[in-house]
């Protein structure tokens, strides 16, 4: 078998990776090796990151626990399964704990996808350090290791939205023994191996550590150091773009001076072959919350009935932290793979036959490779400024896969819910006619987020003319067709280099069109973004000078030349008959998406 999966000690998976000391009993352990802690609620579905994970390290013979949403001013709840003899697993869930809490404009949320009955509240913020701190209050001693997209953005010196300041890297802030970032699969059954072997983790691609040494004869870049980004702001986009081609490229070490600290990054780890990719959606996943609960989880109804097909991006859009964290190599799952879990969708009780999405971050790109065998790619995107002619996908081949799901014995009907990338698809205009009128229903999510060709350039989006040809192709399959279907398009305000003028083109192209948005998602900088770099420095990538709105007066200025009624981006508003568009709602996609959380 894969490499991810070979010479595994084995243990039997349990109905569901188990949370209190009962079920632990039920399954004959003593003791745990690895605790597991998430600012999520469990459930077990491989689009959460503590069930794909905890099931991962059971399939390698770690006795492996989950604790959700600890109490913060106590460690009761992190000692009902005892003391862990290994290492305890920290994540602040499947979005920054600050994102889950705080709308762009800094106003609190009332709700939370990932908690039992929606309410927002059970984490607390900055989740990797309060979580640290309570695991070192509970055991002495153990190492902790943080993980997921909190931890893994804030690896560097990293720009806070929050407090309006460059933070230090998230292992010195939180004082945890090592960071895992990017997909953590690999580097996690690393470190609990070494960790069994008695010996100190070290060298593990993935991941990263204090005043460790760097091997001999490895490439090695050094950062700017968090005291010179202190008095340069731009050194801050020189880091950040560094850390991005370190990512894409795959195959040096960095270090980063932090006062007599250095923090050594490993390489990234290995994209998952496909064969390993199968062997991780295989395990017997229950697809549904952990029994434990009493109320619903808003998130498991979103993603409950969805696919994943691949992981990985190779759009690099600015603003998107995708591509920096699970990298822009499309990792993808076999046919055979996806067909078995839908069979075992298709037998569950109570699914009623309706795949809500068989998908990825961009659902276009399963099957996705790339054909260069020469020289570092330096590129930045596959996608812009034009399509990469080394990036393949055969989009026919997806569509195929889509159709045979949707002829599965209980299969009633297929989407794509995750949208597809439309630049891509304008290069086979015929796989497009299939996804069309096979599966769209009434909308179809697009992200133009703009229509002025300089802020897209900064996006590192298409074109609008693109966006114009799609629309018109879209508009005459859909009359051929018969069918009222409206594209979902997602618009941004706010973004770094936007000023109000350009507002009011997007307004004025979207009033031609008779569109009336109801929800605009104005620029969240998130760290480790290129944007929230632009947003940061107040340029470009280029060091050229943009206008940025900086101020919470200023970004709700530009939002409501879209939205003139209500600046705040928490409200859900109807789709109004008779419009074709339809806004973005809630979080930015990149977090919220169950395709694009990260390990």
């Amino acid at each position: 078998m894969s490499s991810l999966f070979s010479q595994s000690p084995s243990l039997e998976q349990p109905r569901f990776v188990p949370m209190t000391r009962v079920e632990m009993d039920r399954l004959g352990w003593d003791e745990l090796d690895v605790l597991l802690v998430s600012g999520d609620a469990y459930v077990d579905h491989p689009s959460f990151a503590m069930a794909l994970l905890g099931r991962l390290l059971i399939a390698h013979g770690f006795r492996t626990g989950i604790v959700t949403q600890p109490r913060w001013d106590t460690t009761r709840d992190l000692l009902v399964m005892g003391r862990p003899r290994l290492f305890a697993g920290i994540g602040a869930g499947a979005l920054d704990s600050m994102l889950a809490h705080y709308t762009a404009f800094r106003k609190k949320r009332s709700d939370d996808a990932y908690t039992p009955g929606g309410l927002a509240g059970a984490r607390p913020n900055r989740a990797c350090i309060v979580y640290t701190n309570l695991v070192h209050r509970a055991f002495p001693g153990l190492p902790v290791v943080l993980g997921g997209i909190e931890a893994s953005l804030r690896r560097i010196t990293h720009y806070d939205f929050w407090s309006d300041k460059l933070r230090k890297p998230i292992i010195l802030d939180a004082k945890a023994d090592m960071v895992v970032y990017g997909m953590g699969e690999r580097a996690l059954v690393k470190i609990a191996r070494q960790l069994e072997q008695g010996v100190d983790p070290s060298g593990i691609c993935g991941t990263v550590m204090v005043d460790e040494p760097v091997p001999e004869g490895v490439e090695c870049e050094e950062l700017p150091s968090h005291e010179a980004m202190l008095a340069d702001p731009f050194l801050l986009m020189q880091a950040t773009l560094t850390m991005e081609r370190l990512v894409h490229q795959g195959n040096k070490w960095a270090t980063q001076k932090v006062g007599n600290r250095t923090v050594v990054l490993a390489p990234p780890a290995a994209p998952l072959q496909q064969e390993e990719m199968d062997g991780l959606y295989a395990l017997p996943y229950a697809r549904k919350a952990h029994p434990l609960y009493s109320k619903n989880i808003p998130a498991e109804a979103m993603i409950r009935d969805s696919i994943t097909s691949h992981r990985g991006c190779g759009g690099g859009c600015s603003f998107c932290t995708l591509a920096l964290h699970q990298g822009r190599r499309i990792s993808s799952r076999s046919r055979a793979s996806i067909m078995h879990e839908v069979d075992r969708m298709a037998r569950m009780p109570g699914f009623k036959g309706n795949i809500s999405d068989v998908g990825g971050p961009s659902a276009n790109m399963w099957g996705g490779w790339c054909t260069r065998t020469k020289g570092p790619c330096q590129r930045s995107s596959c996608m812009t400024p034009t399509l990469c002619s080394h990036f393949r996908v055969d989009q026919k081949a997806h569509l195929d896969l889509l159709r045979s799901v949707r002829q599965r014995r209980g299969i009633r009907n297929v989407r794509v819910a995750s949208g597809v990338r439309f630049d891509l698809a304008l290069k086979d205009l015929q796989a497009l006619t299939g996804y069309l009128d096979d599966f769209v229903g009434g909308q179809l999510k697009i992200a133009p987020e703009h229509v002025c060709d300089h802020i897209l350039r900064l996006m590192r989006k298409p074109g609008h003319v693109l966006f114009e040809r799609f629309l018109d192709i879209f508009a005459r399959q859909a009359a051929r067709a018969g069918k009222k279907q409206y594209v979902i398009p997602y618009l941004m305000s706010g973004f770094p280099g936007t000023t109000d003028k350009d507002m009011h083109a997007l307004a004025l192209w979207l009033a031609k069109r008779g569109w009336r948005p109801r929800q605009v998602q104005c620029f969240i900088p998130i760290p480790g973004a290129v944007a929230t770099a632009m947003f940061y420095t107040r340029r470009a990538p280029d060091g050229t000078r943009i206008p940025v709105a900086t101020t919470d007066a200023e970004r709700i200025r530009q939002h409501r030349i879209l939205v003139p009624s209500q600046p705040s981006d928490r409200r859900m508003h109807k789709h109004t008959p008779g419009s074709a568009c339809k806004a973005r709602t809630k979080r930015p996609r990149h977090h919220l998406r169950g395709k694009g959380t990260p390990r």
